[in-house]
């Protein structure tokens, strides 16, 4: 494998990223980008601005305040069971109904069902219906109350950003837990009042220029390979700020694995941006000969300095048609994912340096750590990296 290699620029944003993540370790910091820490620990030298306070065994105590979370969230949520069941049987009192299928409930010892329900004027199936319900609510109340825990537990860890299908394949991969269905996920979701971001803004970043040559699309709206390192595709994205200007973010995602193989982030939309993304994809494999680098029809994609970067680097361009987003749907997708995970409730960020890094924590953390359901709900690297290991194994 080849040796990877990083810009200064990228090493000064994880140094930013350590810096300005007070209670985090080195190490896991340095899991999220998917570097070494003794690199990160070297990086931190020599452009921080303090030295690295590391927590001893950073794995152990994360673990314990992990268990220690869960612990408190299922007191949590049994002392409101607790409180509904005391609280249902105070507020009962005003239900004349209520009152007297409970009559029958406790005085059925001493008398049939019929001949209470007679006396008290009751439609016997009335009162089954009501008391196989209530039994079934304080059952699914009892068997929910854990794992209500775990869901809300990693629901809050991403902040929000999970579903049910995600939120399924983290509980999973936590082997001291017992089986869970993405269905009832779902359902404890929904009862929690626990949902996702689906907010989507929409700004037009691609300037076209009708007189550079348009390229052939040679994906086809098939945005798969075979393999990583055959097929990415890029595009540009705006990141807007609160006193009315914006960022701008350039990505490179191979196809195989849905990996951000390079991105770049500047408060320009210069051919540079661009240039920078696909030279860091080039620093992360080693060599982009041979492959494919397919986008829309923005100027600067078109721009001859681009086209010679790509000429330098062998990479083949690719274009689809004009004002068709489907054509580069693959990164369409991203950025709106990014968007929605990144700002959730906010409509903007409130200045660029807060911008840069959420983005750049956002983008490290999508190839190491969040799930992807392409990848079947494991990190793009993670699934680069078996995706290999089966490879070689078959060869």
């Amino acid at each position: 494998m080849p040796i990877k290699t990083y810009s200064e620029e990228f090493k000064r944003d994880a140094v930013a990223l350590y810096e300005n993540s007070p209670g985090t370790s080195i190490q896991t910091i340095a899991t999220d980008l998917g570097v070494n820490r003794a690199t990160l620990a070297n990086w931190v030298k020599k452009y921080g601005t303090a030295a690295p306070n590391e927590a001893p065994s950073p794995a152990s105590v994360n673990e314990a305040e992990r268990i220690r979370k869960l612990e408190r969230e299922v007191a949590r949520l049994r002392e409101e069971r607790d409180i509904l069941r005391k609280a249902a049987k105070y507020f009962g009192g005003r239900d004349e109904l209520v009152i007297r299928f409970r009559f029958v409930d406790d005085a059925q010892k001493n008398h049939s069902v019929k001949r209470l329900c007679e006396v008290l004027k009751l439609n016997r199936s009335s009162y089954y219906k009501w008391k196989n319900s209530s039994s079934d609510c304080r059952k699914r109340l009892i068997s929910d109350a854990l794992p209500g825990a775990r869901v809300k537990a990693v629901f809050t860890a991403e902040k929000g950003c999970y579903g049910a299908k995600r939120i399924t394949a983290e509980l999973k991969d936590q082997a001291d837990h017992a089986p869970v269905n993405h269905k009832r996920v779902a359902r404890v979701m929904r009862e929690l009042k626990l949902f996702g971001y689906t907010k989507k803004r929409k700004v037009t970043t691609t300037v076209s220029d009708q007189k550079k040559p348009v390229f052939p699309d040679l994906v086809g709206r098939k945005f798969t390979a075979e393999k990583p390192n055959q097929v990415y595709v890029g595009d540009i994205t705006y990141l807007p700020i609160t006193n009315g200007s914006n960022m701008y973010l350039a990505t490179v995602i191979d196809c195989y694995s849905r990996r951000l193989v390079g991105f770049a982030i500047a408060d320009h939309m210069r051919t540079s941006l661009v240039q920078d993304a696909l030279l860091m994809a080039k620093g992360q494999r080693g060599s982009l000969k041979g492959s494919i680098f397919h986008s829309d029809h923005g100027s600067v994609y078109t721009s001859n300095a681009f086209q010679d970067t790509c000429k330098e680097l062998g990479i083949r361009q690719s274009m689809g048609s004009i004002g068709t987003s489907a054509d580069n749907a693959l990164a369409e997708s991203f950025n709106a994912a990014m968007k929605r995970e990144v700002l959730q409730d906010s409509q903007t960020f409130m200045n660029q340096l807060l911008c840069r890094r959420d983005v750049f924590r956002w983008c490290t953390r999508y190839n190491t750590v969040r799930r992807h359901s392409w990848c079947k709900f494991l990190a793009p690297a993670v699934f680069e990296e078996s995706g290999l290991a089966i490879l070689k194994s078959a060869s």
